[in-house]
């Protein structure tokens, strides 16, 4: 869990050559913001665009790719739909910010799984992802000044992938995209801090003696948000950000119920290690929410 800003592109573009061109604006466009590192637009197709083949030594490439699979229900399943073609960048906005990865890609109209052929209802140039803007506030590496940059940075981005015509929605948890409101966002990720903080406190206590890795721990005043966190029954875990921010009860871990997003990661043989407890379990049993065809 963390504060986010989640993304979506689509384009009308009727060709690789007209689709990279967007792309292109779109880096230029990052070029002009204050963002730590910019990197040059990729363009990869077929099995290059595999996460688990031959970029197994570029995290960086990696995760862009790992976010370019698109996780879609098909009836009572769910598959992961692989790119045949990316072309995207990665920029990183600062110090403890998430990198935020901007493309384009098409998909195969069909995918071959255990229960055969099927038609994975995606057409055109697309793209989803998001990037966790929380923790840029840990004070060590600037604090609110520092995540006010980086949230406003991704925020600037996506206002010109509006201006360039292929910006399809975004949900943005600190709401700064529809209210425009620099102290309402500052006041918000306050509270996700502390209701991280609290929240992870707990879990600490229903664990004792096991490592709860959280980055909301590394902050020099944890003790502090978490003691305000318990106060306000561990803050805005319960809010309506966060619960949008669930898998649905019946697919969350087996061990300890953890049901957020993102501390139930995916592994390179698609299981889902559960950052809370550690356990790991097949996914193919409990399918998270997806793209519905």
């Amino acid at each position: 869990m963390g504060l986010s800003i989640h993304y979506s592109l689509k384009s009308d573009a009727d060709s690789p050559a007209a689709a990279r061109q967007q792309a292109e604006k779109l880096r230029q466009a990052a070029l002009d913001l204050p963002l730590a590192e910019v990197g040059e637009v990729i363009e990869l197709t077929g099995a290059e665009c595999d996460p688990e083949i031959g970029n197994k030594d570029d995290e960086g490439k990696r995760w862009l790719l790992i976010q370019a699979r698109r996780l879609i229900q098909i009836g009572e399943g769910y598959y992961f739909a692989t790119p045949k073609h990316i072309i995207a960048f990665s920029a990183w906005p600062g110090e403890e910010c998430e990198v935020a990865n901007f493309g384009l890609a098409t998909y195969s109209e069909t995918i071959v799984t255990k229960d055969g052929e099927l038609t994975t209802g995606l057409h055109g140039w697309m793209w989803h992802s998001f990037c966790k803007t929380q923790f840029a506030s840990n004070p060590t590496v600037g604090g609110i000044e520092n995540f006010v940059r980086c949230h406003l940075a991704v925020i600037r981005l996506l206002d010109a992938a509006k201006a360039i015509g292929i910006l399809e929605e975004v949900k943005d948890e600190g709401h700064f995209w529809e209210n425009r409101d620099v102290k309402a966002l500052v006041e918000t990720v306050g509270h996700w801090n502390t209701g991280l903080a609290g929240l992870t406190g707990l879990i600490k206590d229903k664990f004792p003696g096991q490592i709860v890795a959280a980055p909301i721990t590394e902050y020099p005043n944890f003790e502090h948000l978490e003691a305000e966190g318990r106060k306000v029954g561990h803050g805005d875990s319960e809010s309506e950000e966060a619960k949008a921010d669930l898998w649905p009860a019946a697919y969350g871990c087996p061990k300890c119920g953890e049901r957020r997003h993102d501390f139930l990661v995916w592994d390179e043989d698609e299981q889902l290690h559960c950052q809370t407890c550690g356990h790991v379990y097949d996914p193919e049993d409990r399918p998270p929410e997806a793209d519905q065809s």
